[in-house]
């Protein structure tokens, strides 16, 4: 195994509060235990994602609509920060345009593209966003580590973004 290091037991406890994932990953600190360390993470949001009777995707275009610059609320700029297809897009905005918690903005530019703006239920969504617990959990971090995470996680979407 060229490069990493051997995982001890996972039957070793956590200390101070870390799980065993993490308690290996900062052990070993082998490239093999982050990778695991962190899609333990991205599962345990993604399963946090099922509140409220959305799903994760319509919890990401929540979130997008209600930080997006008023010009960029629209499906089509949606998809596009998202990098997926406009299909699957589409039916999460019309999916939340039917709850109610998405609608039609009052004032549309000239052409084909519909801004889109929170309703009252959509903002009040919000305050149950499943990823409050993660700002949480970041915000106890102190500055210089949420800093490194923020440069780590980049350079992680930026080069992971090249190759698909």
């Amino acid at each position: 195994m060229r490069g990493r290091k051997m995982i001890q037991s996972a039957r070793t406890p956590a200390r101070r509060g870390r799980s065993v994932a993490a308690e290996l990953a900062l052990r070993s600190l082998s490239t093999s235990a982050l990778a695991e360390l962190l899609e333990l993470t991205a599962r345990m949001l993604h399963s946090r994602g099922y509140a409220a009777d959305l799903f994760p995707a319509q919890w990401a275009a929540l979130r997008y609509f209600s930080r997006a610059p008023v010009s960029q609320r629209t499906a089509s700029e949606l998809a596009r920060f998202q990098g997926l297809a406009n299909g699957p897009v589409s039916r999460t905005v019309r999916t939340l345009v039917q709850k109610g918690l998405l609608a039609k903005a009052a004032e549309q530019p000239k052409g084909r593209a519909e801004l889109l703006e929170l309703t009252s239920a959509g903002r009040t969504m919000l305050e149950q966003d499943p990823t409050l617990a993660l700002e949480e959990v970041i915000s106890e971090l102190g500055i210089p580590e949420q800093e490194c995470f923020a440069r780590s996680l980049e350079l992680i979407v930026r080069r992971l973004s090249v190759l698909r």
